[in-house]
């Protein structure tokens, strides 16, 4: 049985990462360590580790994705993070597969998909 997630993640600026996540995406703070924060929104936790001097996300195109996060309110999720001026790089739809999901891209070009059950 797996029972949670938990997802490792290089950055290039740890600091801006951080605001990043915090201040767009509503996540917490919930450990740091020299060149690591730890994040977590509800049950989503972000190991955030600095890599200054790896290939950014944003240059791996389609390999950028690294989740697809289940939310109970993916219209509101979707509206509040618009609101933040998040970039969104699907809009909101309902999809075939019985999904309403909608994609965001991070600071550093990760990639995230969010989606209700139909």
């Amino acid at each position: 049985m797996l029972t949670s997630g938990r997802y490792v993640l290089a950055v290039q600026d740890l600091r801006l990462s951080v605001q990043f996540y915090v201040e767009k995406l509503g996540f917490d703070v919930v450990a740091e360590y020299d060149g690591w924060t730890f994040v977590q929104r509800d049950a989503i936790v972000l190991m955030l580790g600095e890599c200054r001097d790896a290939a950014p996300a944003s240059a791996l195109g389609d390999h950028s994705y690294f989740a697809y996060v289940d939310t109970a309110d993916a219209a509101a999720l979707h509206g509040e993070l618009a609101g933040r001026g998040v970039t969104i790089i699907k809009p909101l739809q309902d999809e075939p597969w019985g999904m309403r999901e909608f994609g965001i891209a991070t600071l550093d070009g990760h990639r995230i998909m969010f989606g209700q059950e139909l």
